[in-house]
C-alpha cells in the first residue's frame, strides 16, 4: 500500500447535464484521499448549457473540494472520448503529469477502497495499461463490467439472444465474469484507470466516436501494442447506468440513438477493416432473424437491443472516413474539435 500512497492519480469526471450526480460522485470520491493522498480530480463540463457549469464551479471552489478539485468547462458537447481527451491533454501538459488517470462517470459512486484497488493492480502489473472496476446496479447486484472484443460470431450470438447457440458453435460470450482479478480484452469506461505511459504510446481516445465503443477501440489499440487490460472485482462502484444518456436506465427500454449504430460501425471498420465490418453485419442480421422467428413463436426478446431497420439505415457497411483514425497524441494541445463533427 506504500507505493499506492505515493502514486499520483487524477480522476476525470465528465458532466453533461447531471450536476447533482456529479456532486454525489465527488462526495463518494473524497474519502479515497485518506488512502491516496496524491489523488485529485478534474470535473469537466461537456458544454451542458443548462447551468451545470455555474453550479459545478461553486462545488469545485467550496471548502470541501477547493484543494483537490479543478473545473474544466468546454464550449461544445464533443462526446465522451473528446471531453476526456481535453482533460487528459491538459494533464499531459503539466510539468509532472499524473502516473494514473481514472475516468469515472458522474453516475458512478466509488465504494470504499475502489480507487486504491485499481492503483494497486496497476502497480502489481507494470504492463497494465487499463484496469476497470466491478460495477453494481442500484440493488447492489453485479453487472457486466469486463468483456471480450466484439466479433462477427459474438454479433450473431448477441442478436440471436442464445447462449446455447454460442456453446454449440464454440463462441465464447462477450461478458467475462470472475471473482478475482483477471486479464480481459476491455473493461467498462464508467470506472477505468489508465496508465499515463500507455497513453503516450497508444494515443488518446479516437474522437471520431461521439459516444459508445470509444473505450473498446482504445483498449484494442493498447492490446495491439503489448499493454494489458485487467478487470479488478475488488474495486466496486455503484452505477446508475445511463443516467446521462437515458440508455439502459429505464424500465421501458428506449430505442438506441443513431450515434450508437455509427459508433459500432466505426469500431468494426477501424479494428478489422471493411471485410470484418461486413461479416459482423451479416452475422448480426442472421441472429436478429432468429430472434424474430422466436418472437413469432411467442418468445419475446429481452432487454434493450438494436433494431433491424436502424441497423440497415445506419450500421451497415463503413462510410467514408470510418476507417480513418483520429487519435490525438499525448502531448498534443487540447481544443481541436472532434473529427465526428466534420461528418455530422
Amino acid at each position: 500500500m506504500t507505493q499506492a500512497r505515493d502514486a499520483s492519480i487524477a480522476v476525470v469526471i465528465v458532466n453533461y447535464r447531471t450536476p447533482d450526480l456529479t456532486e454525489r460522485c465527488l462526495g463518494a470520491l473524497k474519502p479515497e484521499r485518506a488512502l491516496l493522498p496524491k489523488l485529485r480530480a478534474i470535473v469537466v463540463d461537456g458544454g451542458s448549457g443548462d447551468g451545470s457549469a455555474a453550479r459545478l464551479v461553486d462545488v469545485a471552489t467550496s471548502a470541501d473540494y477547493a484543494d483537490w478539485v479543478s473545473f474544466l468547462p468546454l464550449p461544445i458537447n464533443g462526446g465522451f472520448g473528446w471531453a476526456n481527451n481535453q482533460a487528459i491533454q491538459t494533464l499531459a501538459g503539466e510539468a509532472q503529469p499524473p502516473q494514473f488517470i481514472h475516468l469515472l462517470n458522474p453516475d458512478a459512486e466509488v465504494l470504499p477502497g475502489a480507487v486504491a484497488a485499481l492503483v494497486e493492480e496497476m502497480i502489481d502489473h507494470p504492463r497494465c495499461g487499463a484496469a476497470g472496476s466491478q460495477l453494481l446496479d442500484e440493488a447492489g447486484r453485479q453487472v457486466g463490467s469486463a468483456f471480450r472484443f466484439p466479433s462477427p460470431g459474438r454479433e450473431l450470438i448477441g442478436a440471436a439472444q442464445s447462449e446455447a447457440l454460442g456453446r454449440l458453435l464454440g463462441i465464447t460470450p462477450l461478458v467475462v465474469r470472475s471473482p478475482t482479478s483477471i486479464e480481459v480484452d476491455w473493461v467498462t469506461g464508467a470506472s477505468v484507470m489508465l496508465r499515463g505511459e500507455a497513453l503516450r504510446t497508444t494515443g488518446l481516445f479516437d474522437d471520431g466516436f461521439f459516444l459508445y465503443f470509444e473505450e473498446v477501440e482504445l483498449m484494442h489499440r493498447m492490446k495491439a501494442r503489448g499493454w494489458m487490460v485487467r478487470h479488478v472485482p475488488a474495486s466496486r462502484v455503484a452505477h446508475l447506468e445511463g443516467a446521462s444518456t437515458g440508455i439502459g436506465s429505464s424500465a421501458e427500454p428506449r430505442p438506441l440513438p443513431d450515434f450508437w449504430y455509427r459508433s459500432r460501425r466505426r469500431y468494426f471498420a477501424l479494428t478489422g477493416g471493411s471485410g470484418t465490418a461486413l461479416a459482423a453485419d451479416c452475422c448480426w442480421l442472421a441472429g436478429d432473424l432468429m430472434t424474430s422467428l422466436k418472437s413469432l413463436m411467442g418468445r419475446s426478446a429481452t432487454g434493450q437491443r438494436p433494431r433491424a431497420r436502424d441497423m440497415v439505415r445506419l450500421g451497415l457497411w463503413p462510410r467514408h472516413g470510418d476507417q480513418v483514425p483520429s487519435v490525438p497524441a499525448w502531448g498534443e494541445a487540447p481544443g481541436k474539435p472532434p473529427s465526428w463533427m466534420a461528418g455530422a
